[in-house]
């Protein structure tokens, strides 16, 4: 494991408290994860992981939000790291 990067488990608890992660081997530069709790005005019932694509990224120019699905690559990684952006 490289200096400052964590494992999957680390990540979630990184989430859980409020941080964003990302992974350091993801080909999208500037990509993170963030979780999100549903609050009073909310559609959503139960916390979930997105995935936020900055303005710029090749797949979503104007930038984007969506939920994330962990590959089992993503679970088992271990250069996972909290981003200063």
């Amino acid at each position: 494991m490289e200096p400052n990067t964590f494992n999957f488990g680390v990540a979630l608890n990184e989430l859980k408290s409020g941080q964003k992660v990302a992974r350091k081997g993801w080909n999208g530069k500037g990509m993170w994860l963030a979780l999100q709790v549903p609050d009073a005005n909310s559609k959503m019932t139960l916390p979930y992981i997105y995935i936020e694509y900055p303005e710029g990224h090749p797949a979503y120019p104007m930038g984007s939000r969506v939920p994330w699905l962990a590959s089992q690559t993503d679970l088992l990684s271990e250069d996972w790291i909290t981003p200063n952006f």
